[in-house]
C-alpha cells in the first residue's frame, strides 16, 4: 500500500470512492458528478486544500482531505481534516493510520499551527481511532446551518 497525493488520473476512481463515503457511509444525497470533479480538481491544485489517497494494487482504498484555513485565536494558519475514509474491507488494517499520519506530517512540515477535525457524535469507532492517534476532545461545540 502507498499513500500519495491525488493526481488527475485518479478522477474517476476517486469519484467512486467519494460517493461510497458520501452516499453509502454518511447516507447523504449524491452530489452531481460535476461538483465532485470540481472539488477533486481544486484539491489537485493544492492551494485551498490537499487530498491524500491510499492505493493498493492499483486500486484506491481510502482518502483523507485537508482544507487550509486560519485560526484567529492562534493568529496562524491551520489545517482541517475534513475527511478520512477507508473502504470497509480495509478498515482495521492500518490504512487509516497512514492517511492520518500523512495529514499530520503535511501540517507540521508546512508550518501550520495545528490540525483539527470533527466526527459524528455516534461514530464511536472514529472517536476511538482519533484518541488512539493522540487526539483529544476539544472544548468547542460545532454547529452548522
Amino acid at each position: 500500500m502507498i499513500i500519495r497525493t491525488v493526481e488527475h488520473y485518479d478522477l474517476n476512481n476517486l469519484t467512486d470512492l467519494m460517493y461510497q463515503y458520501i452516499v453509502d457511509f454518511y447516507k447523504r444525497p449524491k452530489p452531481p458528478i460535476e461538483k465532485i470533479h470540481n472539488l477533486i480538481e481544486t484539491l489537485i491544485e493544492k492551494n485551498k486544500g490537499i487530498q491524500f489517497v491510499a492505493e493498493q494494487d492499483g486500486n484506491l482504498i481510502g482518502f483523507a482531505t485537508l482544507y487550509f484555513s486560519f485560526s484567529t485565536t492562534k493568529a496562524d494558519k491551520i489545517t482541517v481534516m475534513n475527511d478520512l475514509f477507508v473502504v470497509e474491507n480495509f478498515r482495521g488494517t492500518g490504512v487509516a493510520q497512514e492517511l492520518f499520519k500523512s495529514c499530520e506530517t503535511f501540517t507540521k512540515e508546512n508550518g501550520y499551527a495545528s490540525m483539527s477535525w470533527v466526527t459524528a457524535t455516534d461514530n464511536y469507532r472514529a472517536q476511538r481511532f482519533y484518541e488512539k492517534m493522540g487526539g483529544s476532545l476539544g472544548k468547542w461545540l460545532n454547529y452548522s446551518i
